[in-house]
């Protein structure tokens, strides 16, 4: 597990959040830390599709690229 990280909320804000946890039958902290995750999560896969479009790109831009992932990516009917 890693560190852990103090937070100051207002207290209307911490009410809600208490709230809805106790609805999902779990403490705030347990919340908090789902909801940190999901964050998170989110977070990374956006990066992934904005580091594929960039990739996307490059090879759209470059001739050799283009004809390496036309090649590559092909399947072949071929069989050994």
């Amino acid at each position: 597990m890693g560190a852990p990280v103090s937070v100051r909320l207002d207290d209307d804000v911490q009410a809600t959040l208490k709230a809805e946890a106790k609805g999902r039958g779990m403490g705030l902290a347990t919340y908090l830390r789902q909801l940190a995750t999901d964050a998170a999560r989110d977070v990374r896969r956006k990066q992934i599709r904005e580091q594929s479009a960039q990739v996307g790109r490059r090879v759209a831009a470059n001739p050799e690229a283009k004809a390496f992932y036309a090649d590559w990516g092909t399947p072949s009917t071929d069989i050994g």
